[in-house]
């Protein structure tokens, strides 16, 4: 009766938290249809100063082609080129996508590479975060993605899109076989 009592008890507080957690969470989690703004820093002496091209329209037009590339046609190589040319390869939002792509080409270093300079330019990406670690769990890496998932939870909330759509990756049973 007490094992009966007690699993009764964590199945009305895990309903009440799944209730709660909507009321809680941030209303706005980081997306990457649009890049994200450059750093804060200053620039550097003789160096352009690249942070006036992200708000100009030709480089949001091409991001944009380029996000459609990567999820409409899912033509990963041709998207590469594309995020590349932008010349912004130290925006996260740009920085991730290349990631992405790298990774569903199967390049996995190199697509690890590319996370890493995203979260380096801003390590409350939280995309990254998120493509990290479904990387992370691709790799068989499951605490470090577990890992990923409390940074996401900590940013965005556990209500978030990012945060679900990791959470959902981890609850599949290891060596699945399955790539997200």
């Amino acid at each position: 009766m007490n094992k009966f009592a007690i699993r009764l008890l964590t199945l009305a507080m895990f309903t009440m938290a799944l209730i709660a957690v909507p009321l809680f969470a941030p209303a706005h989690a980081s997306g990457d249809e649009s890049p994200s703004p450059p750093p804060s820093s200053g620039t550097k002496k003789g160096k352009k100063d690249k942070s006036s091209s992200i708000e100009d329209g030709r480089f949001v037009a091409a991001y944009h082609a380029a996000y459609s590339t990567v999820y409409d046609r899912n033509d990963y190589a041709a998207a590469i080129e594309q995020l590349k040319a932008l010349g912004h390869d130290d925006n996260a939002s740009v920085a991730t996508l290349i990631g992405y792509s790298y990774r569903k080409l199967g390049d996995y270093k190199v697509s690890q590479v590319w996370y890493e300079r995203a979260l380096k330019s801003d390590p409350n990406h939280v995309k990254t975060w998120q493509y990290y670690g479904l990387w992370q769990v691709e790799q068989g890496n499951r605490d470090q993605a577990q890992y990923h998932l409390s940074k996401i939870a900590a940013l965005a909330g556990t209500g978030s899109e990012e945060y679900r759509s990791l959470a959902a990756a981890l609850e599949k049973a290891p060596g699945t076989g399955l790539v997200y």
